[in-house]
């Protein structure tokens, strides 16, 4: 398995800090989700069209890449329809001037399961994308968050595209958390899809979410992690500490230094 941190975990870094933590730290990879206070990364001078290369170059040095670009591209939502598609358009774009295999789009809006959404809009989004991706070699991940953290829902959106480019997300962290599905239980439904995992740990205070660092929570990581590395799971399992959303939250260079460390004496 590979190790990753989002950028959602230093939401106002520069991109030398991020590339060199990354590197300090022995991780494999960065996840990209905003960089410097700005979220929409096709728009950033860092990512233009003519600094890619060079990025790609560098990281190709240290031995890093860019597995993911994860967008806040809405599937689900008529209204925003037009700009999901822009969106989840520019992020395939730039995902292959950066090799990037996977970009991450949202069917529903919070961790936590809202109201129903319309799965057919969902679905048709998807397809009319899916092309794209495929020209660009990139592959569209549908995260395991809001409704679609029930991975029978999941499950049943997989198996009616029926689309080899389209693919899951599994946050290890939601199933547990809002559906309470074993990591058994999910992995089951989801393995023919399983593309890239993230991680995050927690625990319900008063009847909310706190988030932890790794490992000081009650999320199974351990069960999941172990799992996955039976079953041959040689993707990346990405950090993803909410600290964009959660500005109270550890510095994210003591979260970062801590997680590869964690995670590797939790698997011995």
């Amino acid at each position: 398995m590979k190790y990753g941190f989002s950028t959602i975990g230093c939401p106002d870094w520069l991109w030398k800090e991020v590339v060199s933590t990354a590197k300090d730290l022995g991780y494999d990879g960065i996840e990209l989700r905003g960089l410097a206070n700005k979220t929409y990364l096709p728009s950033t001078r860092t990512f233009s069209l003519e600094n890619c290369p060079q990025i790609k170059l560098r990281l190709d040095q240290l031995g890093l890449e860019i597995p993911c670009l994860s967008t806040s591209a809405f599937i689900f939502d008529k209204d925003r329809q037009e700009a999901a598609q822009t969106e989840m358009r520019d992020y395939i774009n730039l995902a292959s001037l950066l090799d990037t295999p996977f970009i991450r789009v949202l069917a529903d809006r919070e961790a936590r399961p809202g109201a129903s959404v319309d799965e057919g809009l969902v679905a048709e989004n998807l397809k009319e994308i899916s092309g794209l991706a495929e020209d660009k070699e990139v592959m569209v991940l549908v995260e395991t968050n809001g409704v679609y953290a029930d991975t029978r829902r999941m499950a049943a959106l997989m198996e009616k595209l029926n689309d080899v480019n389209i693919g899951v997300l599994w946050d290890i962290h939601h199933p547990y958390r809002f559906f309470g599905e074993k990591p058994a239980e999910t992995y089951d439904r989801l393995r023919d899809w399983i593309c890239y995992t993230h991680v995050k740990d927690s625990v319900m205070e008063n009847g909310e979410v706190t988030y932890k660092m790794f490992g000081y929570g009650d999320v199974p990581l351990k069960e999941a992690l172990g799992l996955l590395r039976d079953r041959g799971y040689e993707g990346y399992i990405v950090l993803e500490w909410l600290k964009l959303w959660v500005a109270d939250l550890e510095d994210p260079g003591i979260v970062f230094a801590h997680y590869p460390h964690a995670v590797r004496r939790m698997l011995r």
